[in-house]
């Protein structure tokens, strides 16, 4: 096969990929060969003695199609072994062939070196191929031809040499490689491949040892499998003696794990301030967790409402309103993926603050007189609204009384001037400003008790009960209806009456039960009905003239 403006090409056909050979060829023998050719030197593997070349120059390759992995950036003039590895040592663990291959029809570059090397890990020298060249000073340009790799490019500056003695130490690197856990340490073996660069007189030797064992030449990566700490140290020597300084790179080696089937286990739990309804108000944070007792977690993954794979490293935060479906799932470092799971919820706009009182309004009703009194009870109703956080209480107090729930109509019965005060709180605890209603009851027609027991409580004999001695609505007092000065046939007959007269008043929402209670209570501990006295003070007279004022209109 003839080369590129007719020099010898050096390269592996496609076809050979599995044998891996390597094959020079030279012109047809009715070409004569151009003035400039290079000298040609037949390939070796990296099984083959070495060459006696004044310089080594080394281009490695990967998984990665869009760099060469390492690549000598200069050399000098003269005779040079050019070795070009891309192999499992090198970090090729697919197969993926790559070619080094000198440029030679761009101009403004050296064309006097044909190079055309493919190789890939699986063939016969398994990745790893050396071809010794000729370099004349100036530039070359390498690449690597296989479709989509047009981006493993670059340029080797080759300088005369001899321009003066030569006092610099090579450029000398090492790097390592091998499959890591999540703490970096290499799983049952590490591969480290020592490079070096000499742009003066070339590089004349590499050397390293491993765990201060004692420096041997370097051939090629060195696999480190025993498990522990490791140290290896590298140096080369270029060809006017300089040797550079002694640099190292530290590792650590851990058994592989056994082969782990089991997925990782994943979950996703959904958080933040939600409303009766479940809904959450404003936003949902999304936090997921996964584990994996095996090789470990290598990634975990959402995608929100349908959208793309997404890597997770902090908690999501959903603020759009709407219902959600988020779903999760995780890989662990043997490449075991979970079955998806998933998480519905969703976001409503969250309530404006409510920092208004409700509004309360209060009426009183009844049929009223000329003078505006009203005539026998008066009805009092309170209402409130709130529009944001609604009612959750109305209150009223009658004449300086306890606040009291609202919960329908109060009929204030009793004779006199009267003040019920009235409040309404809503949900967020607006409380609204305290409103008050002003009225007179007045009893309609004669008034059936001109002569009260107008005490401002009501004593039954000796006992104080603390109840208020109120109007009854017809100019009687509680105190007159108890009528303990009545004529009763005994203690039993009077606490009877007293049960019925304060039933009634219960019933007409003057007393309360408790109330009740305590004058039936006290009734039963008096003497009222083991006799009859008459006395004449006010309040406590019994009643010679007509019926008791409990039966009067």
């Amino acid at each position: 096969m003839t080369g590129r403006k007719g020099f010898p090409v050096l390269r592996r056909s496609i076809a050979a990929l599995v044998g891996g050979l390597l094959v020079a060829s030279a012109p047809p023998a009715s070409a004569a060969p151009p003035p400039t050719a290079p000298r040609a030197v037949a390939p070796t593997s990296v099984a083959a003695t070495s060459v006696a070349a004044a310089q080594v120059l080394t281009w490695t390759a990967d998984n990665d199609i869009t760099r060469y992995r390492t690549a000598p950036a200069a050399a000098v003039a003269g005779a040079a072994t050019l070795v070009f590895e891309n192999s499992e040592a090198t970090g090729n663990t697919t197969g993926m062939p790559h070619t080094l291959t000198f440029d030679t029809e761009t101009p403004g570059y050296n064309h006097d070196v044909a190079v055309d090397v493919l190789a890939n890990p699986f063939d016969s020298a398994n990745g790893r191929h050396q071809v010794d060249v000729v370099l004349t000073p100036g530039k070359y340009r390498y690449h690597c031809t296989i479709p989509g790799h047009s981006t493993m490019v670059g340029e080797l500056v080759v300088t005369a040499g001899g321009g003066g003695e030569d006092t610099t130490p090579p450029a000398v690197s090492a790097e390592v490689a091998g499959d890591r856990n999540a703490d970096g340490d290499y799983l049952g073996e590490a591969t480290v491949t020592v490079s070096a660069s000499d742009a003066q007189s070339g590089v004349a030797s590499i050397e390293y040892q491993v765990d201060d064992t004692g420096f041997e030449t370097y051939t090629g990566p060195v696999r480190v499998t025993a498990v522990g700490d490791h140290s290896v140290q590298y140096r080369a020597t270029d060809g006017a003696g300089n040797a550079s300084a002694v640099g190292s790179t530290a590792f650590r080696v851990v058994e592989r794990p056994a082969e782990d089937r089991t997925p990782p286990t994943v979950a996703a739990e959904v958080t933040g301030e939600r409303n009766t309804s479940g809904q959450y108000l404003g936003e949902a944070t999304v936090t997921i967790t996964a584990t994996d007792a095996g090789s470990g977690v290598r990634t975990t993954e959402y995608t929100l409402d349908g959208g793309p794979w997404t890597s997770y490293t902090a908690p999501v935060e959903v603020t759009a309103p709407g219902a959600h479906m988020i779903h999760h799932r995780a890989t662990d470092n043997a490449g075991n993926t979970s079955p998806e799971g998933m998480s519905g919820f969703t976001v409503v706009a969250a309530p404006v603050e409510d920092t208004t009182p409700p509004t309360t309004t209060g009426t009183v009703t009844g049929e009223r007189d000329a003078d505006g009194n009203y005539l026998g009870a008066a009805t009092v109703t309170i209402t409130a609204s709130d529009d944001g956080s609604g009612v959750a209480v109305v209150e009223h107090a009658v004449d300086g009384g306890a606040w009291t729930r609202h919960t329908a109509p109060v009929a204030v019965r009793a004779r006199g001037a009267h003040t019920v005060r009235y409040r309404a709180t809503d949900g967020a605890g607006n409380t609204a400003p305290e409103k008050s209603l002003s009225f007179t009851v007045v009893a309609p027609g004669q008034d059936a008790c001109p002569d009260s027991d107008t005490r401002a409580t009501v004593v039954i004999g000796d006992d104080d009960t603390g109840v208020a001695n109120t109007d009854t609505g017809n100019g009687c007092t509680v105190s007159d209806l108890v009528d303990q000065h009545g004529d009763h046939a005994d203690r039993g007959a009077f606490v009877r009456h007293v049960e019925r007269v304060t039933g009634d008043l219960v019933a007409r929402g003057l007393l309360t039960r408790r109330e009740q209670g305590v004058l039936v209570r006290a009734a039963s501990r008096s003497d009222i009905g083991t006799q009859t006295p008459v006395r004449t003070q006010q309040g406590e007279r019994p009643w010679p003239d007509g019926p008791h004022p409990s039966s009067r209109p």
